[in-house]
């Protein structure tokens, strides 16, 4: 039986996935890489990959998309790894600059500006241009909160907006894949949720972050109904925001 193709991400926020992954008997089944968030769902999107852990705003672009996993990376409130950093506050964000590393979190940016703030801004993906703001995502946030005069964490943020948790990224198949499969897919998930001290002795301390507090309450992992419901209300927004005029 040929093996199943699966992208996942390579931060912190799945290592606890990967693990479960790599110490089940599914691991004979399946050829695991390790990407970005971006790159992951370029990967469904094409079908190199038949399954990724990808963020949820690329899911609109991917044929016949189907979640197949109980498991997903969320939040309810703060997450801690998803955050517009800027120097003045967000009421007077004129430029902002955008994360090459993920679609949801761009997106997130720019839904929780324009619907929630009210804000007109100019957006850029060059990574020298100097703005007011930036989006920043993953392990690159961690322990920079004080680098910058304001931290806006969009987990938070939505909360607020819409009273909802958020799903960042889901296990997204682009074709049917067996019941047995799935099965055996969200066992392997479950056992790496279930074994996160274990990953956490692997991780490496850093200077002014929690690792425990992030992997076991500001990260949370079940696809939900309120999940379900936001990530509706997510897209929504994403295609009001398409349809605007330029």
């Amino acid at each position: 039986m040929s093996k199943i193709k699966i992208s996942a991400v390579a931060y912190t926020n799945t290592k606890a996935f990967i693990y479960g992954l790599q110490h089940s008997e599914i691991i004979n089944k399946i050829d695991l890489s390790l990407d970005i968030p971006s790159d992951c769902a370029a990967k469904v999107i094409s079908g190199q990959v038949d399954i990724g852990l990808m963020p949820v705003a690329a899911i609109p672009l991917v044929p016949n998309a189907n979640i197949v996993a109980d498991y997903c990376i969320g939040s309810d409130g703060a997450v801690n790894s998803v955050f517009i950093f800027s120097n003045v506050p967000v009421e007077e964000i004129k430029t902002l600059r955008l994360d090459s590393h993920s679609r949801t979190s761009n997106n997130l940016a720019k839904v929780l500006l324009k619907f929630y703030w009210n804000k007109e801004v100019e957006f850029t993906t060059d990574a020298n241009a100097k703005t007011d703001a930036i989006v920043l995502i993953g392990d690159r946030t961690f322990g920079k909160k004080d680098n910058f005069s304001f931290a806006y964490d969009m987990g938070q943020e939505w909360k607020n907006f819409t009273g909802l948790p958020f799903m960042y990224a889901a296990w997204v198949s682009n074709k049917e894949i067996s019941q047995e499969f799935k099965a055996e897919f969200n066992a392997a998930l479950k056992l790496g949720l279930n074994h996160r001290k274990e990953v956490l002795k692997d991780l490496p301390r850093i200077e002014n972050f929690d690792l425990e507090d992030y992997l076991y309450r500001k990260l949370q992992f079940e696809v939900t109904a309120d999940r379900k419901k936001a990530m509706k209300l997510f897209l929504e927004y994403i295609e009001h925001l398409e349809k605007e005029p330029v």
